[in-house]
């Protein structure tokens, strides 16, 4: 047994390596080790035998378990110890910068609308995006044989068979948001109302889901010609030229009366879009004075009050000002649409200074 125990332990103590150290455990106190071997021959001997050899064995297993784990320890404290001389690290470097990310070109095109038309002092009025019949349409006075109500038109939201509830729909513009607004606050009342708006409609320049921002301003003496002074003052700003023409073409909207849709003057020249200047048109956006009827469902007494609304799709500002002339490279997901049209996902942009090119 002395024999054993000097055997295995001056093993233990010359090993170098863990490797070596388990197979030598296995050597030692596996189920075919050694000693656990002569354990197996305790069923042969006699009672006393078995009692004083049994002890020793034991004795000298819990020796040799306790020596390879203290071996175990000390190989790994020394590899360690051996790493940590081969391999250091400076703690007093700075740290590895990490680049920002940045503002998605439309909600940029926002922020920088919607603090245009604050400085000309509209506010900011917000409302859900799932609007239930009355506030989408009726409100507004859109007829309910209007192409905008049915169903391949407008996302309808799922109805459970029983329930007679009025319909609901993804809203198709953010017009009710206007309703909202005059019905919590009254006239007067200047206003803007940016937001997610959906529609059943995709190709190069239409997408199921895009943004809007509508603007409403309501007051005793508002006309036509200070909602012509507010996107020509809207137009210059947001396009930087000193100079913008607008020119107003008759339409029909359900909401406003008269209405108007409203055209920039511009050039295709060299195949590059220039604002203010060549002999083209290109239509911005619609707008009118607001109809009677809408200022009567919002509670507004259209023989004491009147105003003006306009609508703007937000993605087409931000294609018109950085020449991006396909929708997709604002919904694919694939920043390489982006770096395509000259925007980097790493700049940082201000909210008048536009996105790097």
């Amino acid at each position: 047994m002395q024999d054993l125990r000097e055997k295995y332990l001056t093993a233990i103590a010359d090993m170098t390596d863990e490797a070596g150290l388990e197979e030598l455990r296995l050597t030692a106190l596996g189920k075919k080790g050694e000693i656990s071997l002569k354990m197996r021959e305790l069923g042969k001997m006699t009672p006393e035998e078995r009692q004083t050899t049994g002890k020793a064995l034991n004795i000298l297993k819990d020796e040799i378990d306790a020596a390879l784990r203290a071996k175990k320890s000390a190989l790994a404290d020394a590899a360690l110890d051996a790493r940590l001389r081969e391999e250091w690290l400076d703690v007093t470097l700075p740290g590895r910068p990490r680049r920002q990310g940045t503002i998605h070109p439309v909600s940029q095109v926002m922020d920088e609308v919607t603090a245009i038309f604050a400085d000309m002092g509209f506010a900011v009025a917000e409302g859900p995006q799932i609007e239930d019949d009355w506030h989408n349409f009726d409100a507004l006075n859109i007829a309910p044989e209007h192409p905008a109500r049915q169903e391949h038109d407008t996302f309808f939201m799922h109805r459970a068979e029983g329930d007679d509830r009025p319909p609901h729909v993804l809203r198709t513009h953010t017009s009710p948001v206007q309703i909202r607004a005059m019905l919590e606050q009254g006239a007067p009342i200047r206003v803007i109302a940016p937001g997610r708006v959906y529609r059943m409609d995709m190709d190069q320049t239409h997408t199921p889901m895009f943004h809007q921002i509508e603007g409403l301003a309501i007051g005793k003496d508002i006309s036509m010609a200070n909602l012509k002074w507010v996107l020509e003052e809207f137009c210059k700003t947001f396009f930087e030229v000193d100079g913008v023409e607008l020119r107003f073409r008759a339409s029909h909207f359900p909401f406003t009366e008269p209405s108007a849709e409203v055209d920039i003057r511009c050039s295709w020249a060299g195949g590059s879009l220039k604002i203010g200047e060549g002999d083209d048109w290109m239509e911005i956006l619609g707008s009118g004075m607001v109809h009677p009827k809408v200022l009567q469902s919002a509670g507004i007494d259209p023989s004491e009050w009147q105003g003006f609304a306009f609508g703007i799709g937000i993605d087409r500002l931000a294609m018109l000002k950085y020449g991006i002339p396909d929708l997709r490279a604002f919904f694919e997901s694939d920043l390489r649409w982006l770096k395509h049209y000259g925007f980097s996902a790493l700049d940082l942009p201000t909210v008048f200074g536009g996105l790097s090119r």
